[in-house]
């Protein structure tokens, strides 16, 4: 153990913590690919092997330090919480939503080129040769199976990808030092998830950081563990012995779709009472968890005009069109609206970082930071510079690039702000990039290998929940959250994240090379019925046909920009009236996540979040609100510990159960 003194110097970033979380990814690489995608046997895909990691690692290596041998040569808390900040960003790299669907979508052009010869004069010969190998053995050993990797052949592809992959890491990264005083220290953003940590690894007895860190001793909080946890294993169990009754916590239909008619528009009513997504609506704010579910009403009040006015009946969750209400261009109008108003109140500080940056002292200044603004600054532009040469070097437009990657980079900057914000980051994901800038402008207006390099980097902006690329800024930041609030050294915290981040792209590509070869990717278990990973990897050639042959121009067009500035123009309203009225109870980020993917799922939950915590600080004040948050907490503790145990079983029985 470090004398007294080091550990205040590291801030609690020591090198056997490094070095243990290193090796918990090597042994997470393996184990995320065999239980999430040869075997299939995650419990719920928003909750896989990535996102129970760093929780499930957390609990398991402070009960291991609450040991007496321990309590004083074990892992402090502040080493804990760095184990857990860098398996957190870890784990978002080696999930399959980044690097396999990457990897396999380019050479899925090719390799179901030979079902859809049209393809290629249509425009597989704009896909350049350096997105993947072309040659026909390659190919078919990648989908069928081989006796070997032909690394030969992949090298320049893997090269082309881990610099596309860097590039967007770096711009990211950047972005939340940037932002990281005024987020954390200025506005104080409430970062539920980043709490969960915090709540779950007390301070030793006696004081002192020296001292092994130990598990919660609130009984509120271990409730909330047994609740969530018995509740969910039942149910887990259940799925694979059908003799056991489940608990039913939903989708479970209480109203069915009426498919004629104006009640139409309201679709399935559903019963879903997820008890983690229950406790993360009980730890934001209450203005936040009333606006989802009453925008949600709003929302599907607007179908049943729809409807009424002539429109086809449909799911609310599928009306996926520009055509009227247009719910996920709205959702895309009102999020990219919001980054822009985030951007102007923040201008000061902006402006006030840039002046440090290039003042004289710019290299000294803002000590406290993982990073000075200078390189932070420098970063970020040698790395925006390299993904619009990227652009370039595939046959895109100036322009294109400078629409597409600012889109993105702001779309990072926006998923990190609503997990910052609200814990939303892997619940509420607005319009896909895609489909906002053919929805809105028209796939005509883009080149055939412009349409291409959209699908090819689909993988960096895919609605996953948390599983695509777009986690790891949120990921990055609740890491930096929880160095301020943990009291660690944020510079050694940002080196060895950006250590555990290359390992974990080095894992993933080893692991993913492979395996695809061992086995081909057709051979998985049930994966081409079930999993996103694989529908999106082979469904990519057809959405560019589809653009090329229907580049919605016209009406489709102009609904869907319709659309989109009427988001915009709801989030700057709501906004003002928060700025002006302290007693306005509508958020703008509930408006966003009502007109997204998954809101006729969380609506539910987030009511009752709401209702429960209204009745809690009403009746009891804020004094019983925070008695009752390790309950919170607790019980998405006992969710992950659910998929910890199922995975650990998987790995038992390889896949059987």
């Amino acid at each position: 153990m470090s004398h007294p003194g080091t550990t205040e110097r590291n801030g609690g970033v020591t090198l056997r913590g490094v070095l243990l979380a290193y090796a918990i990814l090597m042994i997470l690489a393996p184990l995320a690919f065999y239980v999430e995608i040869l075997w299939y046997r995650v419990p719920d895909v928003t909750s896989g092997v990535p996102a129970m990691a760093p929780i499930v690692v957390l609990l398991l290596l402070t009960a291991l330090m609450s040991l007496p041998p321990l309590r004083r040569s074990g892992l402090t808390r502040r080493e804990l919480l760095t184990i857990y900040s860098l398996v957190l960003v870890g784990g978002a790299v080696i999930g399959h939503g980044l690097f396999p669907i990457a990897l396999s979508r380019n050479i899925a052009l090719h390799y179901m080129a030979r079902t859809h010869p049209h393809w290629e004069p249509l425009f597989l010969e704009y896909v350049p040769t350096w997105f993947a190998p072309s040659d026909f053995d390659v190919v078919d050993g990648y989908f069928q199976g081989a006796p070997g990797v032909p690394w030969s052949a992949w090298w320049v592809p893997l090269g082309a990808l881990w610099t596309l992959i860097v590039l967007m890491f770096t711009a990211a990264v950047s972005l939340m030092v940037i932002f990281r005083r005024q987020w954390v220290s200025h506005e104080r953003l409430s970062f539920p998830l980043a709490q969960i940590p915090l709540q779950m690894v007390d301070e030793p007895r006696g004081g002192g950081t020296e001292r092994a860190g130990r598990l919660p001793v609130s009984w509120v909080f271990w409730v909330g563990v047994a609740i969530s946890l018995g509740i969910s294993f039942v149910n887990s169990l259940a799925q694979r012995v059908p003799s056991i009754p489940t608990i039913p916590l939903g989708p479970v239909p209480i109203v069915r779709w009426q498919r004629v008619g104006p009640w139409a528009g309201l679709g399935a009513v559903e019963m879903v009472l997820w008890p983690w997504m229950i406790a993360i609506a009980y730890l934001v704010p209450r203005e936040l968890s009333f606006s989802v579910w009453f925008f949600w009403l709003v929302r599907l009040a607007l179908h049943v005009i729809a409807v009424l006015n002539g429109a086809t009946p449909q799911l609310p969750s599928e009306w996926y069109g520009p055509e009227f209400p247009a719910p996920y261009f709205q959702g895309g109008g009102a999020a990219f609206t919001l980054l822009a108003l985030i951007l102007w109140t923040s201008r000061r500080y902006v402006f006030q970082v840039v002046r440090i940056a290039f003042g004289r002292r710019g290299a000294y200044d803002a000590v406290e930071e993982p990073v000075t603004y200078r390189w932070a600054l420098a970063a970020f532009a040698l790395s925006f510079a390299g993904l619009l040469y990227f652009c370039w070097l595939a046959g895109c437009r100036l322009a294109f690039g400078l629409l597409f990657m600012g889109a993105l980079v702001g779309y990072f900057t926006l998923m990190a702000r609503l997990r910052a914000e609200a814990g939303l980051g892997f619940l509420c994901y607005p319009i896909e990039l895609q489909e906002l800038l053919t929805g809105t402008i028209g796939s005509n207006a883009f080149r055939r290998a412009e349409l291409v390099t959209l699908v090819s980097a689909h993988w960096s902006f895919q609605s996953g929940t948390g599983l695509s690329f777009e986690a790891l800024p949120g990921s990055v930041m609740d890491s930096f959250k929880v160095a301020d609030s943990g009291r660690l050294n944020s510079r050694r915290l940002l080196a060895a994240i950006g250590g555990v981040f290359l390992l974990a792209l080095l894992a993933s590509t080893y692991m993913t090379m492979t395996m695809m070869y061992q086995h081909g990717f057709m051979g998985f278990n049930r994966a081409l019925s079930y999993t996103n990973f694989s529908w999106q990897t082979l469904n990519a050639g057809g959405r560019v046909a589809n653009w090329l042959s229907d580049p919605g121009v016209g009406g489709r067009i102009t609904g869907g920009i319709i659309a989109f500035l009427a988001g915009g123009a709801v989030v700057v309203f709501l906004g003002m009236m928060r700025l002006r009225f302290w007693w306005w109870p509508f958020h703008p980020l509930g408006y966003i996540a009502a007109n997204t993917w998954g809101a006729h799922w969380n609506y539910m939950p987030f009511f009752i979040g709401w209702a429960l915590k209204s009745l809690v600080i009403r009746y009891g004040g804020l004094r019983l609100y925070r008695v009752t948050v390790p309950l919170a907490i607790g019980l998405i503790v006992g969710d992950m510990m659910n998929v910890g145990v199922w995975t650990a079983v998987a790995l038992a029985t390889r896949g059987e159960v």
